[in-house]
């Protein structure tokens, strides 16, 4: 397996993967009635453990002050994101099943992000991202009308 495969398999499937199955699970948790607050709260918690154990088994514990503050920012527009997921699923009776599709338009935003600040418009093909992006948007319409 070359390097660029293991990149996307690593990088890419996996973490596809495992929040498809954390949506699963914060539907779960907000049918069992936990608080959009206890719900950041307790991943949080759990997030923590998680980057002990990367740093650990990776033994990496290298940061700076300008990564540090990235985090932040990626913790700030996550949580906030990810709590408003959960009030839509406990205050609002939210279908996940629409939810996901609509909150993964984030890949627009994602990839706009990367083609202007990043410069990554060097090296991709622009048709393939403009088609990439057109049925990212029309399965996030067709979602919310399901």
């Amino acid at each position: 397996m070359t390097r660029q495969h293991l990149a996307l398999l690593v990088g890419g499937a996996l973490p596809a993967i495992l929040l498809g199955i954390s949506s699963a699970g914060q539907k779960l948790s907000a049918m069992a009635g936990t608080a959009p607050g206890v719900f950041l709260i307790v991943t949080g918690l759990v997030t923590t453990v998680v980057g002990a154990a990367f740093c650990v088994g990776d033994q990496d514990w290298k940061w700076s002050a300008s990564g540090a503050g990235y985090a932040c920012l990626f913790g700030l527009c996550w949580a906030a994101a990810t709590g408003f997921v959960s009030l839509a699923l406990k205050k609002f009776d939210a279908q996940i099943s629409q939810l996901v599709p609509l909150y993964n338009m984030n890949t627009l935003v994602a990839v706009m992000i990367g083609l202007i600040v990043f410069a990554e418009w060097r090296t991709i093909h622009p048709g393939k991202i403009l088609t990439a992006a057109a049925l990212i948007i029309a399965g996030g319409v067709i979602a919310s009308k399901a």
